[in-house]
């Protein structure tokens, strides 16, 4: 009587766990936060664009911010994102050509200017033009910029100084940092005079002032691709995407700054 009780009971706590995982294993998709990993440079903008999303669709969105070209190498190696945010296309190209992007849903959604910014006390004065004697503003000091090679702030800012014809001066005194954000930092603490970022960058740390910008023509156009990616299963990540394009986070992101380039989709 004893062993039939045991076993009846034991019967009953297996059934239990069998029942727990069937829910889990039907549980709808959007019960799930939406990841999104997005290019550093979109914080403050994203983060409110997720604020709003959250209040009006009831949902959240986790976000990891870091330099495109970590975040696509992230995704390469199998990282958990739905949907990705790059600073430049062509590290959205990368992992479109790997077949980890679904093509359909890729989207020009943001552009941005870079510029050259300065600690708010500092007193440098200058006009970005052809030749400009960026060398001497700098004197001992160093340039901050984003991995001149992967970071997509840091390409553009060297292709411009290309264009200008003051790379070479420059190079040796570029203190190159893993994202924008991080160059914007060195600037900001006084640690280098002078740094190359994004305008928003520059519009939401206080504790730097823009000194020029660069022409537009110096560099190629700066796009933010969105996409999701080939591995998501998360429902809402369409759902998301749609939001990234309505009229509202078209109010926010261009409150940050950034110029809105998508065709704006309803709510």
């Amino acid at each position: 009587m004893h062993l039939r009780r045991r076993f009846v009971t034991k019967f009953a706590a297996i059934a239990g766990v069998a029942a727990t995982l069937m829910l889990a294993a039907v549980a709808p998709s959007h019960a799930q936060d939406v990841t999104v990993f997005a290019a550093a440079s979109l914080k403050n903008a994203l983060d409110n664009v997720n604020t709003a999303w959250e209040a009006e669709a009831g949902r959240k969105t986790t976000v990891s911010y870091a330099s495109s070209s970590a975040l696509a190498k992230q995704i390469e190696e199998g990282a958990p994102a739905d949907i990705f945010i790059s600073a430049d296309l062509d590290w959205m190209k990368y992992l479109s050509d790997k077949n980890l992007i679904e093509p359909d849903t890729e989207t020009n959604l943001l552009g941005n200017r870079i510029v050259l910014v300065a600690p708010e006390d500092s007193t440098v004065e200058t006009e970005i033009a052809k030749d400009f004697d960026l060398s001497g503003l700098l004197g001992d000091g160093r340039l901050a910029m984003g991995n001149v090679d992967a970071v997509p702030a840091g390409k553009y800012g060297k292709t411009a100084l290309e264009a200008l014809g003051v790379w070479a001066s420059v190079e040796g005194k570029v203190a190159q940092a893993e994202n924008v954000r991080a160059a914007l930092k060195l600037v900001a603490t006084g640690e280098a005079p002078l740094g190359i970022v994004y305008q928003t960058d520059a519009a939401a740390e206080p504790g730097v002032k823009i000194v020029g910008t660069f022409p537009e023509d110096t560099h190629e156009p700066i796009i933010y691709p969105v996409a999701i990616t080939a591995e998501s299963t998360n429902a809402d990540a369409a759902e998301f995407l749609n939001y990234l394009q309505t009229a509202k986070a078209k109010q926010l992101f261009e409150a940050e700054g950034f110029t809105f380039l998508a065709p704006v989709a309803s709510n």
